[in-house]
């Protein structure tokens, strides 16, 4: 099996893939959450594993946007506790410091950390880059905000542990393949629900539907329709099996009113 995740070496991707397959695996690494969901649409891979929120940092939209543009399909998610430290060169320390290097989740979760200290702040595609680039830089004045795995795979000091603003940081992955997998475990539903027109209240109107039928919604996000400025279309997970009778029915009064209902995947939670 062929399975692609953020690279490069050292990301929390690397890791949630590596604590979540047991088989032996083929593994590929992609310089972006889109390349990474792209290999998947092009069968480059057979499945891939990308972060989709985080609980300090929220949802991470390239994600959302890569599902819905490649048309894939969740298999699986997990969540995985994410420690962030303060990484440098051996001659570095917090006074040194002046600039930040790291993907943008990250230093959205550490923006305490960094206002406190007044740190100018530069993105990258992973914290696993920021490192590297850290590290080639021989620059004391420049950090990364990335694991401790990835400070010892790359002989980096670690300035500052655990600096991100919440100690209950946590994101959550999602497996990803190209075609609908239907779980035996089945615990959650995701799924895509494009409204037939744009009217006052029509989100509420959907809502009321699970509601009605006493279903939790555990995520909801609204992404653009690409058509028309203000017109969306919106994702919505529940902690209701696809097969479950209530999930039958609430998909058939929402098509009973001509919103459009794709299932993007059904599946169960493991905690890393």
């Amino acid at each position: 099996m062929r399975v692609a995740y953020l690279g490069p070496k050292g990301t929390f991707s690397e890791e949630a893939a590596h604590q979540f397959f047991s088989e032996p695996t083929n593994w590929v690494m992609y310089e972006s959450i889109m390349d990474v969901l792209e290999a998947v649409y092009k069968e480059e891979v057979d499945k891939c594993i990308v972060p989709i929120e985080n609980s300090i940092a929220g949802n991470i939209h390239m994600t959302v946007d890569g599902l819905l543009m490649y048309d894939l399909h969740i298999e699986a998610d997990l969540i995985f506790t994410v420690s962030l430290h303060l990484i440098g060169n051996e001659d570095s320390d917090i006074h040194t410091i002046r600039t930040i290097r790291s993907i943008s989740p990250a230093i959205s979760q550490c923006r305490d950390f960094i206002m406190k200290h007044g740190f100018k702040c530069e993105y990258t595609d992973s914290t696993a880059k920021a490192v590297q680039l850290v590290k080639d830089a021989s620059d004391n004045t420049i950090a990364a905000i990335a694991s401790k795995r990835v400070a010892v795979d790359h002989g980096l000091k670690i300035i500052k542990r655990e600096i991100q603003d919440n100690s209950m940081n946590h994101t959550r992955f999602i497996v990803v393949g190209k075609g609908l997998v239907e779980s035996v475990e089945q615990k959650k539903t995701m799924m895509l629900i494009n409204p037939n027109n744009e009217y006052p209240g029509v989100l509420s109107s959907i809502l009321n539907v699970f509601s009605a039928l006493g279903m939790n919604l555990t995520w909801i996000e609204s992404r653009p329709t690409g058509k028309k400025l203000g017109t969306y279309r919106f994702l919505i997970e529940s902690e209701v099996a696809q097969n479950d009778q209530r999930m039958v029915k609430a998909i058939r009064i929402l098509e009973t009113f001509e919103h459009q209902v794709h299932i993007v995947g059904s599946y169960s939670t493991t905690i890393l």
